[in-house]
């Protein structure tokens, strides 16, 4: 398939091929939602519940064309063996809820949304931390399938979305970050952190929303696999 193109804020350009790209659908989990009849983390709103039907959209566009799919999960040890006495003092990690113990991995909120479960095959990076490359065989897995290009969206914008995209900058990948896609329980904290990414000449890649992505549906044939 021909390199497609993605306009983006700031009159920019992120060019891909699809065999060379991975979407990282980032922490789409029970624990950080909430629902009518089943609340989860007290502080979660509607900004976050808003993106779950464009995250579904974004990911099977993604597929339609061939990108590799990554589902990250973040979770802790039942026993708490690694969670980090930092950590600990936070907070969240096995208070209880609706789900469960929160982030602890087994409950029931530790699980995607029924909405996003990862498709069979598709690669789940289970992190015990923010950034999805933190102490995970995600690098290599990118490595050894020659992939050289992120997109990016899931939760939070400024927590586990930006501690990923920073560590994938540092590793020498392309980042495109799906703004509307991305959420975060303070909308400004959202928008905080999306325009850091285009601070001092874009250090972090590009950035846009799902209806740019979109653009390449009717323009680019999908690849076919077997």
């Amino acid at each position: 398939m021909t390199e497609l193109q993605i306009r983006c804020r700031g009159e920019r350009l992120f060019s891909f091929a699809p065999a060379g790209t991975a979407l990282i659908v980032i922490d789409m989990q029970r624990d950080f939602f909430s629902s009518s009849d089943q609340p989860a983390m007290p502080q979660t709103n509607d900004p976050m519940q808003a993106i779950i039907p464009r995250v579904a959209d974004l990911i099977a566009v993604a597929r339609l064309f061939g990108c590799r799919v990554i589902h990250t999960r973040e979770g802790y040890s039942p026993d708490f063996s690694d969670v980090s006495a930092f950590r600990a003092s936070l907070g969240y990690v096995g208070e209880p809820g609706p789900g469960g113990r929160c982030l602890i991995r087994g409950e029931h909120g530790h699980d995607f949304l029924d909405e996003l479960k990862p498709a069979p095959g598709e690669t789940i990076i289970e992190k015990a931390g923010f950034s999805a490359f933190h102490a995970t065989a995600l690098d290599q897995q990118l490595s050894a399938a020659s992939i050289e290009r992120l997109i990016l969206c899931g939760v939070t914008t400024q927590c586990c979305v930006h501690s990923t995209l920073r560590s994938a900058v540092d590793l020498g990948y392309w980042c495109l970050t799906i703004a509307d896609c991305c959420a975060a329980q303070d909308p400004q904290a959202h928008e905080a952190a999306l325009s850091l990414i285009s601070a001092e000449g874009h250090l972090f890649g590009w950035v846009c929303d799902l209806d740019d992505f979109k653009t390449i549906l009717p323009t680019a044939r999908p690849c076919t696999t077997t």
